[in-house]
């Protein structure tokens, strides 16, 4: 009789493995290792379940307190605009309150540029509609079309990212402002 691929499969099963271990047998000893091993996982995994606890604790306290150094700074220009407020009740000239709010709005610039922050000067620039909100036009002979004339209120950028975009008024050619006037009859 011929034998089958089915028939090799079986033989090879009712073989005893060569590269197989033993098989050990439980004893008291094992039994030992095993409730040793499994209370060391239990400790594991009450280590790991504290060590999550932590670090879900301590990122919820570095965001809530993120802005902690950054307000630091910003107190003592808080401190000489009050300063300044309580001089303007007894100043006599508004030149030397002007001057002391000159000094705390150069203070507080030097802290937004400390902190990243960038004005967005527009005027004369060409318009561009990442950093700068039109709110109007004005026909110009003198630029070219789309520069902006005037700045109404500044923009603001922290690092590469827009705070606020500048608001201005864009130039456009009076001849491009009559060829799209519909005709009237």
């Amino acid at each position: 009789m011929k034998k089958t691929e089915n028939d090799n499969e079986t033989a090879s099963m009712n073989e005893p493995m060569e590269n197989s271990e033993p098989v050990v047998e439980a004893g008291p000893d094992t039994e030992t290792q095993i409730a040793q091993l499994q209370e060391k996982l239990l400790r594991l995994q009450a280590d790991f379940d504290n060590y999550r606890k932590r670090i879900a604790r301590e990122k919820e306290d570095s965001i809530r307190f993120a802005n902690e150094g950054l307000l630091e700074q910003l107190l003592p220009v808080i401190d000489n605009f009050e300063l300044g407020l309580s001089a303007a009740e007894t100043a006599t000239d508004a030149k030397s309150i002007a001057m002391g709010m000159q000094m705390v709005k150069s203070q507080l610039k030097r802290f937004l540029e400390d902190c990243g922050v960038q004005e967005i000067n527009a005027t004369g620039a060409l318009f561009d509609p990442n950093l700068h909100e039109a709110v109007s036009q004005e026909p110009s002979t003198e630029v070219p079309d789309g520069t902006v004339l005037a700045q109404r209120r500044k923009g603001y950028k922290l690092r590469d990212r827009l705070l606020r975009p500048a608001i201005v008024v864009v130039a456009h050619t009076p001849a491009a402002e009559a060829a799209t006037e519909p005709f009237s009859s």
